[in-house]
């Protein structure tokens, strides 16, 4: 018999090493190497009636062939509809034959939910089949009838072998699978646990060389790790065309799908959904819900827009600072990167002749949405300018625009398009930075552009 062969991977980049070490050279992060038994060096074997892409040799693979660039077909891939625009908008107008969608999300967030609602809509007028490796064919269907949807056409398979999965797939022949998740897939022919990082790798690989080979659109459902990093070997990032998160507190009742990777659309595409009794709704228009504010403002308390993909977003910023009790004032920021809102105190010092080293700064984004771009840093130094001198903001102003560490405000782009959606909810009143003033005077609309951020704090006092 043979003897065993041992490796150890890292679980973060899926590099291999021959033996344990503290850190992977690949990647560089400490104490990320797990002790694996390597199955045997062949992928596994496809199903009998498997279809392989001509001119394939005895292993099936296809031998390539080379193009001339121009030469080459660029009509644009047919999309269908997920039947939920939010759905569609985030993966760039519609679901591609052929693509294959990652969704990661925490416990609860309603990844499964999304996608049976989905699922159960496709099946009415396509072949659409749902892997569940996780529950059981009860537990679905239950859920399927507790939501109300459509369960006559659905195709379910309850299985966990991507041999089997793909056998049974080349027979029903369905134009879209979902396998619910890809951690609990297994491969007979690796030699290692369900959930370990060479069974998620190689069966990601045999599922996805499946879907490119037959024109099936394929989504894979995701764990997380608590650090809210997707579970298992980075390189199954790299291997998939569009990878979304679906991200909620279990004390909420709205859910943001945002885009991390997509071939297809845009990225950082932002679709928001509500958890409703009968399943995710989609929220049409998101700054209304995030905008729900108190008729009484209170101080700290200002509305950014943002520019989420390919629209604009409007959310609220609160600000909140008061005295230290302690020798090292606390710096917290929620929905914001903490180090960015520390270094715009800086700015705020130096800048704008305001000293807040014995002060507590807390920061947050209303409605849980995270702020990833630079066009909230002068919404967020307001706000706290707002609280620090407690005086409220007036409830008609907007703000946006990035801050540079010389103090400087500095363009943002969709300028014109944001001063136009601020309009549409009533705003009057917008402090903009001056390359994004508005060539045409807008309708309803006094926008004050500034240069500096302490013009921005004076035109701000000259309004309080």
């Amino acid at each position: 018999m043979a003897k065993q062969k041992i490796a150890y991977v890292c679980s973060d980049c899926g590099a291999e090493h021959t033996k344990w070490q503290g850190q992977c050279m690949a990647c560089s992060e400490w104490n990320t190497l797990t002790r694996i038994l390597l199955g045997p060096a062949t992928a596994p074997s496809a199903p009998k009636n498997f279809k392989r892409p001509p001119g394939g040799g005895e292993t099936g693979a296809p031998v390539a062939s080379v193009q001339t660039l121009g030469k080459i077909d660029l009509d644009e891939q047919p999309r269908f509809t997920t039947t939920i625009s939010e759905f569609d908008r985030v993966l760039g107008g519609g679901l591609v034959p052929g693509s294959v969608v990652l969704i990661g999300g925490n416990p609860g967030a309603g990844k499964s939910t999304l996608l049976l609602q989905v699922m159960c809509q496709l099946s009415q007028s396509m072949e659409a089949l749902y892997v569940t490796g996780e529950e059981s064919l009860q537990q679905v269907g239950m859920r399927a009838r507790r939501l109300g949807l459509p369960v006559d056409n659905l195709k379910m398979l309850a299985e966990t072998n991507v041999t089997e999965i793909t056998r049974v797939a080349e027979e029903r022949q369905p134009k879209i699978i979902v396998v619910d998740s890809i951690q609990v897939m297994y491969s007979a022919d690796v030699a290692s646990a369900p959930g370990s990082v060479s069974q998620v790798r190689e069966c990601a690989a045999y599922l996805i060389q499946y879907a490119k080979q037959t024109g099936t659109a394929l989504f894979l459902v995701g764990h997380v790790t608590k650090d809210g990093n997707l579970a298992g070997p980075k390189v199954l990032e790299h291997m998939i065309d569009c990878f979304m998160m679906l991200d909620g507190d279990g004390d909420s009742r709205y859910r943001t799908l945002r885009g991390q990777k997509n071939r297809f659309g845009a990225v950082n595409e932002l679709g928001v959904f509500a958890m409703t009794g009968t399943g995710m709704k989609e929220v049409k228009n998101p700054s209304a819900i995030f905008l729900a504010r108190e008729e009484d403002i209170s101080p700290g308390s200002i509305v950014v827009v943002l520019w989420e993909g390919t629209r604009p977003l409007l959310v609220e910023i609160q600000a909140l600072v008061d005295a230290s009790q302690y020798g090292n004032p606390r710096r917290v920021s929620v929905g914001l990167d903490n180090n960015r809102v520390a270094m715009l105190l800086a700015v705020l010092h130096r800048h704008g002749g305001m000293f807040m080293a014995d002060q507590d700064v807390f920061v947050n984004v209303v409605g849980g949405v995270r702020v990833a771009e630079t066009s909230a840093d002068l919404a967020v130094l307001l706000a706290i300018v707002s609280s620090f001198r407690n005086k409220a903001l007036p409830r008609e102003l907007v703000v946006f625009g990035e801050v540079g560490l010389a103090g400087e405000i500095r363009p943002v782009p969709s300028g014109q398009e944001r001063l136009s959606e601020a309009a549409k909810h009533g705003f009057t009143r917008a402090i903009v930075p001056k390359a994004n003033a508005p060539k045409k005077k807008i309708d309803g609309m006094d926008v004050i552009a500034v240069s500096k951020l302490s013009d921005a704090i004076d035109a701000l006092l000259s309004s309080l």
